[in-house]
């Protein structure tokens, strides 16, 4: 099914998700929307409320308790049983900027099965814009705001340490960033709000 929530549906499902399981991935949720759709309404032909929604729903996994990696597939099969597949997906997308299993920041504390399942699925699908664009704002978001992509990552590395295939994702959410800001006309900074107040925090 191509069922995409209403505003109004992803704010219900992301508050249940506080219920459940309180915690700063809540409020990064809700700047990883607020981002996602300021730069779509950059960007012709996308949609700012699919981006919004999508933005706010890639971390809903997180919603079963404190876990790692499993949070990107209890959010996919989450939002895939009610229909919502173009944002499950980026439950699953929002961490793979490259596509390889590997290179994620923290720990797989899934089953085997669930993990060749992810390895396959990011094999077999071509990234779409909104993929691309929650992979950004994932990195461009802290729960008190959005700051500057270099200084997430070193805040990811700092929690979650780093490995072989850090440096090449670095440098592929830095290609995310330039693709989005060609569209856009500018820099992805000019459209996110007190960027300069939160680096200094």
């Amino acid at each position: 099914m191509d069922k995409i929530p209403t505003i109004r549906e992803a704010e219900e499902i992301l508050k249940e998700g506080e219920k459940l399981n309180p915690g700063r991935w809540v409020q990064h949720s809700r700047y990883v929307g607020m981002g996602a759709r300021l730069i779509a309404g950059s960007c012709e032909g996308m949609n700012e409320e699919t981006a919004y929604v999508a933005g706010l729903l890639h971390d809903i996994g997180r919603r079963v308790g404190v876990v790692g990696m499993r949070h990107t597939i209890e959010g996919y099969n989450y939002l895939s049983k009610k229909g919502y597949d173009p944002i499950a997906r980026i439950c699953l997308t929002h961490s793979h900027l490259t596509k390889e299993i590997k290179e994620i920041f923290g720990k797989w504390d899934c089953t085997e099965e669930e993990y060749k399942f992810i390895e396959n699925y990011l094999r077999t699908i071509e990234y779409n814009d909104y993929d691309r664009l929650i992979q950004l704002c994932d990195c461009l978001a802290f729960p008190n705001g959005f700051t500057l992509m270099e200084k997430r990552m070193m805040d990811v590395a700092l929690r979650y340490g780093v490995n072989e295939y850090s440096v090449t994702k670095w440098k592929a959410t830095f290609q995310v960033k330039q693709y989005f800001e060609d569209k856009m006309g500018k820099s992805v900074y000019d459209v996110l709000p007190m960027i300069v107040k939160n680096i200094f925090k």
